[in-house]
């Protein structure tokens, strides 16, 4: 099978999927394919439904990148006022617990920017998604920092020492731990109970 005919059909079964979920309305949805990368154009009605064409394409085996061109075109009675965006984003944020404070949002002409670090990229995604089906949004720039907190290296102490002491066939009282950035280093006599 020669790369058109791929092509082809990599395009027609993005199509499929696209028609096969329920939340989105395909009609003004354009699909190209080549190589494995999917381009989605045209415009829909909100983030949320450019949000759920990116993921059907996205399902599909054998798709590597999907670039997403579509536009949100709001319908005249869900166009907002940034502030009441802003407004409606914050109250998302607040009553999601696994969203840290320190998350701040930006908007403008409905457009949506979050910044701020996390802990986890778990912490990242909910951010985007608390707020993917508020009304007048047209896209989103995720811009939130994953920065894990850095373990204390008494905290890798504790653990190791612990570890040695729930070995039940090894005497660790004359083991003891030291760690530093570049591991943990064992010190003292080791002998197996008998």
């Amino acid at each position: 099978m020669n790369a058109g005919t791929n092509d082809k059909i990599m395009r027609d079964t993005v199509t499929q999927s696209l028609q096969r979920d329920a939340r989105v309305n395909a009609d003004r949805i354009g699909i190209s394919a080549k190589d494995g990368t999917i381009v989605l154009s045209g415009h829909v009605p909100s983030y949320s439904d450019r949000w759920c064409a990116v993921q059907a394409a996205e399902r599909v085996y054998g798709v590597r990148a999907v670039a997403d061109e579509i536009e949100v075109k709001l319908g005249v009675s869900s166009v907002r006022d940034d502030s009441d965006i802003a407004e409606d984003i914050s109250q998302a944020l607040k009553s999601n617990s696994a969203i840290p404070v320190g998350v701040t949002t930006e908007v403008s002409n409905g457009h949506v920017t979050l910044r701020g670090e996390v802990l986890c990229t778990s912490q990242q995604t909910d951010a985007q998604r608390a707020i993917r089906y508020i009304e007048g949004v047209h896209d989103v720039s995720n811009m939130i920092t994953v920065k894990p907190r850095p373990p204390e290296a008494d905290d890798h102490t504790e653990r190791v020492s612990d570890a040695i002491d729930s070995m039940a066939d090894l005497d660790a009282r004359s083991v003891w731990v030291s760690t530093s950035n570049e591991g943990a280093q064992l010190h003292g006599d080791a002998s197996l109970v008998r």
